[in-house]
């Protein structure tokens, strides 16, 4: 795992979050993450194929279909672990790459972890990106 400084500044220079797994539902742990990151000023990009959009933000069916002058610096996975690879693969497609992939809590996926950081890219597993923001930037 990457030390506490390397993940502000992660946070801190990071300006599009896309957020994997979305849900339109205000219940939902990946709605509530959205609106926190959407209250500390990044870009939200729900991907959900079953939604249009949330928190008035145009959802996607997947990362390949956010358009390519979005810059997508983190990839915030809220999926089955199963899922990861998939993702992973379409994060890695992107142009340019994205800083980051996070896994929400309860997501894992080792193999993963080589594929992305073999590509410069900073990987996060087992982490909620909502708990790390208020722990690294409390007042």
């Amino acid at each position: 795992m990457m030390g506490d400084e390397q993940m502000r500044e992660l946070l801190r220079s990071a300006r599009t979050i896309a957020v994997v797994g979305m849900s339109d539902k205000p219940e939902r742990d990946s709605h509530e993450v959205g609106k926190f990151l959407m209250s500390k000023g990044y870009r939200v990009v729900p991907v959900n194929p079953s939604v249009p959009e949330v928190l008035g933000a145009r959802s996607y069916p997947s990362l390949r279909e956010i358009p390519p002058d979005v810059h997508v610096d983190i990839v915030d996975v809220f999926r089955k672990s199963e899922a990861v690879p998939g993702v992973v693969e379409e994060a890695l497609s992107r142009t340019p790459l994205p800083k980051a992939v996070w896994l929400q809590l309860g997501v894992k996926d080792d193999p993963s972890r080589g594929k992305v950081e073999g590509k410069g890219i900073q990987y996060y597993q087992d982490l909620c990106i909502m708990v790390q923001h208020r722990r690294l930037f409390r007042p």
